[in-house]
């Protein structure tokens, strides 16, 4: 573990706070060359009624068009999530030299949970690094989830949801 793999997973928290305030499952990510960020985004699946817009595809096509280039081979990607498997086919094909995540899925993470696709002879490894901040992570999906469920009142306009 890198001793900043904090600071950027609260840069991907701040993230996930704006798909929280934006009624979108609030998924946040980076990704970082050279210690600098490049590019962040959230979920916005609901809004853009698009499957494909996870935080990580998001993150993945703005970094690419920061660099120029499909290969992110020198980028780590930071994400308060266990990707799902289209983002892990994307991190591979997008050739993430490190994937950094916070809180474990039990029902679609592919990294540890329900499969080890990274564990799989692609014709490129990733180094993974999981469990970061994960209970900051963990918290605001079940604070999102809470309200969904009609748990919770839902937050005023432009309220921030307080992660311990």
């Amino acid at each position: 573990m890198c001793q900043c793999d904090e600071y950027f997973m609260a840069i991907a928290l701040e993230e996930a706070q704006k798909a929280f305030l934006e009624d979108e499952v609030p998924v946040g990510a980076c990704v970082v060359l050279e210690g600098k960020v490049i590019a962040q985004a959230h979920n916005r699946r609901e809004k853009t009624q698009n499957p494909l817009l996870h935080a990580e595809i998001e993150v993945i096509e703005k970094a690419s068009q920061v660099l120029r280039s499909w290969r992110l081979s020198e980028c780590a990607l930071y994400v308060t999530l266990e990707p799902c498997l289209m983002c892990a086919g994307a991190i591979i094909q997008a050739r993430i030299k490190r994937l950094v995540f916070g809180a474990y899925d039990p029902k679609g993470g592919v990294v540890h949970s329900v499969l080890r696709v990274f564990d799989l002879p692609w014709n490129h490894k990733v180094e993974i690094q999981g469990g970061i901040l994960q209970e900051k992570c963990s918290q605001i999906l079940r604070e999102y989830f809470k309200i969904k469920r009609g748990e919770v009142a839902e937050l005023d306009e432009g309220a921030r949801l307080e992660i311990d």
